[in-house]
């Protein structure tokens, strides 16, 4: 594991509970990644599970806090110190309240925006410069809090979206590696199209009061 180039980490909170909530769209991505080497997420130490692939020839370590939303930033550190990496080979997926259900956006450096985990991360390392994924989740619509909302199961008319928005991540998690910010950026950061995409599609499309959510 210590041989991996990028660390790619997806957020969400751990356990079945939150398995289906919007708020571990992060988890979802980087388990897309691993069904496709295919390669298991075991216990890799720093409260975290990971699982180690290829893309292309690169290695690359997938990474899931194990820690609650709030707290990411202690298993992301220690894996930042462990594999010796810098900032800049270190992408964060995640939801996000401010763009619409199923939208992209990826940053190369930016605030955390309100949300806690990609706080946690960097607040632990002590800059705002890594690439991020950012998947859209929409803020509600009614007077529903926001925590609320990230913390609820997607409900089956969102389901499809985001399922398709969580593929997509995955190719830009897969091209910002083999192809770098810039051509991923200008890819990702439109709104989708049809057409064939980065190493394989093409696209675009927080937290709460506890230690879960926004």
């Amino acid at each position: 594991m210590e041989d991996a180039r990028w660390l790619v980490v997806g957020l969400g909170n751990p356990g079945p509970a939150y398995a289906r909530t919007r708020h571990n769209v992060g988890f979802a991505v980087v388990e897309c990644l691993a069904a496709e080497a295919p390669a298991p997420f075991v216990a890799g130490g720093c409260e975290s599970d990971v699982a180690q692939v290829k893309l292309s020839s690169t290695p690359v370590l997938l990474l899931k806090p194990q820690t609650f939303m709030n707290r990411s930033g202690t298993a992301v550190a220690g894996w930042v110190s462990r594999l010796g990496l810098p900032p800049a080979r270190l992408i964060v997926v995640h939801d996000d309240l401010d763009l619409a259900v199923g939208r992209l956006r990826l940053v190369a450096a930016a605030g955390a925006g309100g949300h806690r985990g990609v706080g946690s991360i960097q607040e632990s390392l002590g800059t705002t410069e890594f690439p991020r994924v950012r998947i859209g989740v929409g803020r509600p619509e009614t007077d529903e809090d926001a925590a609320d909302r990230v913390l609820a199961d997607v409900p089956p008319e969102e389901a499809a979206t985001l399922a398709d928005s969580v593929v997509r991540a995955a190719d830009a998690v897969r091209s910002l590696i083999l192809e770098g910010a810039g051509v991923a950026m200008n890819r990702y950061n439109r709104r989708p199209k049809s057409g064939p995409g980065p190493a394989r599609r093409d696209s675009e499309p927080h937290e709460s009061p506890n230690g879960k959510g926004r």
